[in-house]
């Protein structure tokens, strides 16, 4: 035997060179599925495995070479980080059906990715619109029940969790390096808000730095974790591109957000309209395609049907039923209105109005008032 357990078997093959996740793949099921197998059997069983070679076989019996498992414990201990393989309970759901998924990740924060998630990403060189339309829609989704899953990245995917994170939402990182690594170095603050309520993922060991490689493994792991990646903002050859590119090889939905035809930042998105991914102008839109997606919605989002109104209008708050109530018979209704009779500060205020419009029981006129549906 290797002396190893299932969960640290599982731990070494992860972090081992040379080896990807193919590979990792084809011999678990090639072994009977355990991790353990893998180190017991010898080389000769193990190069009757397709594209297993001599530099692997080498590579698996030699492995204390190339891992150090003790101390990559005590850096687990040290920074409260799990390993969760893919036959773990806490694994992305959606993630184990992809091509090759990874065999395990490392993850920070106690979010079980219970929910439906939505992937928001972009350029790091954006624009100020691009980061106040991720921001949105990282607080539109998070209201409804999404997690919000992006790289922590500069740009837009900083914008997106902290939208999410603006709400009391759940949101995920997924990183292009060892988990102890923060980069950008600016987002400490931010890495440590998502890890209390969220998730921190990596599929990469401690101190592993970060490469055109690695984010790219990334990016397929950002796309195989949810049911719709979003792209705001990215030119052409940005890596927002790749993973789109890996959402629809996993039968993703795929959104793109308009912006400016001048605008280098947006000449990816409107590649991948013309290209066939659904322009995105709200939330409503990603609502509206996954309505036919039966499951894959939280159960707070209201059905877009005949009674859908009197269903949405029976499970509000107390601070949504105190604003509806103020269109009671069909009044159109200013803001500074609902304010004096609500009492409610502009900011909750401002929140709750648009809880109601995503509930679609009011909504807004081009004069800036608002009406009952």
């Amino acid at each position: 035997m290797s002396g190893l357990t299932e969960a640290q078997a599982f731990l070494v093959l992860n972090a081992l060179p040379n080896i990807g996740p193919i590979t990792l793949n084809r011999l678990l099921v090639e072994l009977g599925d355990d991790p353990r197998a893998i180190f017991t059997v010898g080389s000769s069983r193990l190069a009757q495995v397709k594209g297993v070679g001599p530099v692997i076989c080498a590579t698996i019996e030699q492995w204390r070479e190339h891992f150090d498992l003790a101390r990559e414990e005590e850096r687990m201990a040290q920074a409260v980080t799990t390993f969760i393989s893919a036959r773990d309970a806490g694994y992305p759901k959606l993630l184990r059906e992809i091509d090759s998924p990874p065999i395990g990740l490392y993850r920070k924060g106690s979010y079980d990715f219970s929910q439906p998630s939505v992937a928001i990403v972009g350029s790091r060189r954006t624009t100020l619109y691009g980061q106040s339309v991720a921001k949105k829609l990282g607080a539109d989704l998070a209201r409804l029940g999404f997690c919000v899953v992006s790289g922590l990245a500069r740009g837009i995917d900083t914008a997106a969790h902290e939208g999410a994170l603006s709400v009391g939402g759940k949101t995920a990182a997924v990183l292009g390096n060892g988990i102890d690594i923060i980069y950008p170095a600016e987002n400490l603050n931010l890495y440590r808000r998502i890890e209390e309520t969220g998730a921190i993922l990596s599929e990469f060991p401690f101190t592993r730095r970060a490469d055109k490689q690695s984010f790219a493994m990334r990016n397929r792991i950002v796309a195989g974790i949810c049911e719709a990646v979003v792209v705001v903002e990215s030119d052409v050859s940005g890596g927002s591109m790749i993973t789109a590119r890996f959402a629809g090889e996993q039968g993703r939905l795929i959104f793109a957000v308009p912006g400016r035809i001048d605008q280098p930042s947006s000449a990816g998105c409107h590649q991948l309209i013309r290209d066939g991914a659904t322009l995105l102008t709200s939330v409503d839109d990603i609502l509206s395609e996954l309505s036919y997606l039966d499951g894959l919605r939280p159960s707070a989002i209201p059905e877009k049907t005949t009674g859908g109104t009197a269903l949405a209008a029976s499970n509000l708050t107390v601070e949504e039923q105190k604003v509806y109530a103020c269109f009671a018979g069909g009044a159109m209704v200013s803001i500074d209105t609902v304010s004096g009779q609500t009492g409610l500060p502009t900011s909750q205020l401002s929140a709750t109005l648009m809880m109601l419009e995503l509930k679609r029981l009011i909504a807004k006129r081009a004069d800036g008032t608002f009406e009952a549906r």
